[in-house]
């Protein structure tokens, strides 16, 4: 007793249906700009960057005042936040002699300069950065804003 199962086309309707999409060489055709993918639309303009915020001071307290402002105007905006990251603190020196001549005392000045620096990512469109990064920032510290596809 054998069951005798036949193997069916997966699209009964014929190739010229007026619903069935025509297929040349097996990829559907481009929809129409405007119609309905299910899909969120993508726009050039708001593509979403991986956006790096990189802060650098002397003063650690106005560092750490401009990095919190960024990051509270970030999460107002409801955007992705990575960060702060601290960077190791490089610390500069120079030991130079006191004296003008070489004679006199043995006597030495120790410089030190520190740089302390941050990082912030940040996953947002770049119009949204411009507005996050206008507020008003401490003398003494600088920024670096990197953006990257994300």
């Amino acid at each position: 007793m054998g069951v005798n199962i036949s193997r069916t086309d997966p699209d009964p309707r014929p190739q010229g249906h007026p619903t069935t999409p025509q297929r040349a060489n097996g990829i559907l055709p481009p929809t129409p700009f405007g119609a309905d993918t299910g899909k969120t639309p993508v726009d050039p303009e708001v593509a979403i960057h991986r956006i790096r915020i990189t802060l650098t001071s002397h003063n650690v307290k106005s560092l750490e005042k401009v990095c919190a402002d960024l990051i509270r105007g970030a999460k107002e905006k409801n955007l992705k936040v990575k960060g702060p990251v601290q960077i190791l603190t490089k610390t500069l020196r120079i030991t130079t002699r006191k004296t003008p001549c070489g004679e006199g005392s043995d006597t030495w000045d120790r410089f030190q300069m520190r740089i302390h620096k941050q990082l912030i990512d940040l996953h947002s469109p770049s119009e949204v950065v411009k507005q996050i990064t206008s507020i008003s920032i401490e003398p003494g510290v600088e920024i670096e804003v990197t953006i990257a596809d994300a």
